[in-house]
């Protein structure tokens, strides 16, 4: 029987710690690899890369791979350099993204921008992005390499994708789940994928591991979305409403503004545009969210693709791997309780 998210993890909070205790030791190798590969004979790249990558961020996504490879119990160490090149990428992107949105936190600390300025911060994002092709160069497969520059290449689609939606509040929700498709779940996908690669299984394997991986990351971002509204800075790492602030139109707005009358559709439209972005706005915008259930909405649309995730790691037998994955699931879903 497939377990459902709603069983999972019964009266216990789920988390990621029994991926973490899975994974530990190979993920202390991940770590030495991130931490010799960041250096540089140029004094503030290391310190920049470092500010965020020992900000204490989850490493959700290295995880990923090291775990997938667990499930497929390959016996190799070819995954521990692309679990670190899959961090990489990812601390990159959000190098650039916090120059993007102009971010005063990231990881619960001050965003390394507006300590080292937007220039420094583009620079080392480059320098990072370019550390993970040479993990992957190294790894010597043709696939791997496919799979993670794909990836590298659709997040930035994702990210201008974004861009030309901001402060748009006839986003559509095609649009909307295109953006999160490829900005945040491409990268969650790639990282689960890798791992079959380099066990060597069969197609059917990997793309079961992608989807699983997809499926899991646009779970993750919709409750993000929701959680931007309801939650604290001290909870999520980042400034609450955030996304109200940078006019994204993520799905709680498009909910609430398509459900709402044309005087609460005018106030959207006027926040979206940066015209009300005061505390009591984000308080009246918040409440409009609640009014119409945009946030439970949210969170439901969450558990779908969550339940998702699940389901593709269906073909693969039990085992302690199989239940840090599922969990993982059920830990993205739980941060919005």
């Amino acid at each position: 029987m497939t377990a459902t998210i709603h069983q999972l993890g019964g009266a216990r909070t789920p988390s990621l710690q029994p991926m973490l205790n899975l994974v530990a030791p190979e993920m202390n190798r991940v770590n030495a690899v991130i931490l010799d590969r960041m250096q540089s004979e140029i004094p503030l790249i290391p310190e920049l890369a470092g500010h965020l990558i020992a900000g204490g961020g989850k490493r959700m996504r290295p995880m990923l791979t090291l775990a997938c490879a667990r499930l497929l119990d390959y016996p190799g160490d070819r995954h521990h350099k692309l679990a670190a090149a899959v961090e990489f990428i990812h601390t990159a992107t959000l190098l650039h993204d916090d120059v993007v949105d102009g971010s005063d936190m990231r990881r619960g600390k001050t965003a390394a921008n507006l300590i080292f300025g937007n220039p420094a911060a583009v620079l080392v994002g480059d320098f990072l992005f370019s550390r993970s092709f040479e993990l992957m160069v190294e790894d010597g497969s043709l696939k791997v390499l496919k799979i993670l520059s794909n990836a590298s290449a659709v997040i930035a689609e994702g990210e201008v994708n974004q861009l030309t939606a901001q402060r748009q509040i006839t986003t559509s929700q095609e649009k909307y789940l295109d953006i999160i498709g490829s900005k945040t779940a491409a990268l969650f996908a790639a990282a689960c994928r890798i791992a079959a690669v380099v066990a060597e299984r069969p197609e059917a394997d990997e793309l079961a591991l992608d989807a699983y991986g997809r499926n899991l990351g646009i779970a993750f971002q919709l409750v993000d979305d929701a959680i931007d509204y309801v939650s604290d800075g001290e909870t999520m790492g980042k400034d609450a409403g955030d996304d109200f602030r940078d006019g994204k139109v993520t799905l709680p707005v498009i909910l609430a503004h398509s459900r709402g009358d044309a005087e609460e559709k005018h106030f959207w439209h006027n926040a979206m545009l940066g015209h009300r972005v005061s505390a009591d706005d984000l308080a009246y915008a918040t409440s409009l969210l609640r009014k119409y259930n945009a946030i439970d909405d949210t969170l439901e649309r969450a558990r779908h693709y969550g339940q998702r995730a699940i389901d593709a790691l269906g073909p693969f037998a039990a085992s302690a791997a199989k239940d840090a994955l599922v969990e993982a699931v059920e830990f993205a879903i739980a941060r919005a309780y």
